[in-house]
């Protein structure tokens, strides 16, 4: 931006049915801010020279992406058969999504969702690092209510996508996302509908990082 003040930023992490893709949207268009989920991947695809489909095996946030992401466990965990080390300790693609979220946060600021954005950020001004969790048997209802889908497949999505969630997040920064350290605002969003849940983590970033809220002077 040219004027040493840094842009401001939030940085979500959300658990599987936790409600991240609306919530963090949400508080994008209340602050008036970028929003940053696929757009990642995509820039970290262009500076690798990948190709969407090979972008989105690697992606760490998504159905089907954490699908594919969890068969990479094997190396680290009993949480699939299937052997694809090669794919999981290529930190290729994780060096070039940090450096993507970097580029977006210094350059215009943002709210950035997943891809351990918290901890690429940590320590950086004018940023709000916020947690999004819940019971899991409310976090089953709610997935199932966002994506439409039987309890089978929300329960089997819920074990699957927290394990690959927090793998890529401790193998690639010997972190625990679940680390109340790591973040500034911890909410059940279970228990807050999306609304109030954008509310309070607006009005959170207005005070920790000079965001303003749209419409506001």
């Amino acid at each position: 931006m040219g004027t040493g003040v840094a842009p401001p930023v939030v940085t979500v992490s959300a658990t599987y049915g936790s409600g991240g893709s609306v919530i963090a949207r949400g508080v994008a268009e209340a602050l008036g801010l970028p929003f940053f989920d696929r757009a990642i991947t995509g820039a970290a695809a262009a500076e690798l020279g990948l190709s969407p489909q090979e972008a989105q095996a690697r992606d760490e946030v998504g159905p089907t992406g954490l699908e594919r992401f969890v068969r990479s466990l094997a190396a680290v965990g009993p949480v699939s058969g299937v052997d694809l080390r090669a794919d999981f300790l290529d930190r290729s693609f994780c060096d070039a999504t940090e450096h993507a979220i970097r580029g977006h946060a210094d350059a215009d600021g943002g709210v950035f969702l997943g891809r351990a954005a918290a901890v690429v950020l940590r320590g950086r001004p004018a940023t709000l690092h916020v947690r999004l969790d819940g019971p899991q048997a409310r976090r089953v209802e709610q997935a199932m209510r966002i994506e439409g889908i039987e309890r089978s497949a929300a329960e089997r999505r819920l074990r699957d996508n927290d394990a690959a969630r927090a793998a890529y997040v401790r193998e690639f920064y010997g972190a625990d996302a679940a680390d109340p350290a790591l973040y500034h605002l911890m909410l059940d969003s279970t228990a807050l509908d999306p609304d109030a849940s954008i509310a309070v983590i607006a009005c959170a970033a207005e005070r920790v990082t000079g965001a303003r809220r749209a419409g506001r002077d």
